[in-house]
């Protein structure tokens, strides 16, 4: 368990040092005064918790406060820490409901997609399962060499399409793919599209369709992969993912490299939407299931 807080505490390194390192300057006064919230909510906002969510946290420390009848800013610490892990559940487990059970990862230009792919590979595979990953970006140049490379790095079986092909044709004999080589998870590294071009958010559904037909019920799961480094423009990427392909889980890239993490809860409250990884590092294993406990202590780390 130290290895995990470890991990965590290290990844979150720049989290806690930017924006949540400064609560120490709250928590070092004296008194609990009206300045005292003032900084309080303006540090949480600037940590992309939104306003929203900061409102709700504020009043709540607020009643904690009067309830308990506390005076110290001192005293407000673990209040914050046991009101942030209040907003944030523990990921569910992980299902594979079908052999194979189809992965599509989807999400903006540059959010990390190929890389996370990649990691998730690599878990999967040392958990035991056969895994074959799909290279279904024929739009963005290399991105099909990208996942190749981290294929043979891995000792992992891939399916790529054709530059500037069809990506629903690759989606399709990746799948058939699977199914005839008795695999047991597909990963479909789909192609980063701005979520606010219509025609193509429209060709993202029909890779969704595709993959139906290529295997009923399929995909058993859409993943959006989130670069934590956006802040609250990632709230209105994941809204528009999750109504176009019905997102059920996002994934936090480059958490590591991010000097804000607030968007953890404002991501949660307002989508509803599970975290499930979140990519502590740039090596396979710095990819890591979500942990609420670890995640809060991080970011708060003096």
């Amino acid at each position: 368990m130290a290895d995990v807080f470890s991990r965590w505490k290290e990844g979150l390194a720049r989290t806690s040092q930017a924006a949540f390192g400064r609560l120490a300057g709250v928590f070092g006064a004296t008194e609990i005064k009206a300045e005292t919230w003032d900084e309080l909510e303006a540090l949480l906002i600037q940590a992309d918790l939104g306003l929203e969510t900061t409102a709700e946290v504020i009043d709540s420390l607020r009643a904690g406060v009067r309830t308990r009848g506390l005076r110290r800013a001192a005293d407000l610490r673990a209040l914050l820490e046991a009101e942030l892990r209040a907003r944030l559940d523990a990921p569910p487990a992980l299902e594979f409901p079908a052999r194979p059970t189809v992965i599509l990862l989807v999400g903006v230009n540059g959010s990390g997609k190929t890389t996370t792919a990649a990691k998730l590979g690599r878990r999967f595979a040392d958990e035991g399962r056969r895994v074959l990953l799909v290279a279904a970006d024929t739009f963005r140049a290399a991105a099909v060499d990208q996942l190749q490379v981290w294929a043979e790095r891995l000792g992992l079986p891939v399916v790529a399409g054709q530059m500037g092909a069809d990506p629903g044709a690759a989606v399709f004999n990746g799948i058939q793919s699977a199914v005839a080589r008795e695999m047991d998870v597909v990963l479909v590294d789909t192609a980063g599209r701005l979520h606010t071009r219509y025609n193509l958010m429209e060709e993202l559904k029909k890779v969704h369709r595709v993959a139906g037909k290529a295997l009923a019920g399929a995909p058993h799961a859409v993943w959006l992969v989130l670069d934590a480094t956006t802040g609250q423009n990632a709230l209105a990427q994941a809204r528009a993912f999750k109504e176009a392909v019905g997102v059920t889980g996002v994934i936090l890239a480059k958490l590591d490299t991010s000097a804000r993490g607030g968007m953890a809860f404002a991501i949660r409250k307002e989508l509803g939407l599970p975290i499930l990884f979140a990519g502590l590092g740039e090596k396979p294993e710095d990819l890591t299931p979500f942990d609420p406990d670890a995640f809060v202590k991080g970011v708060l780390a003096d």
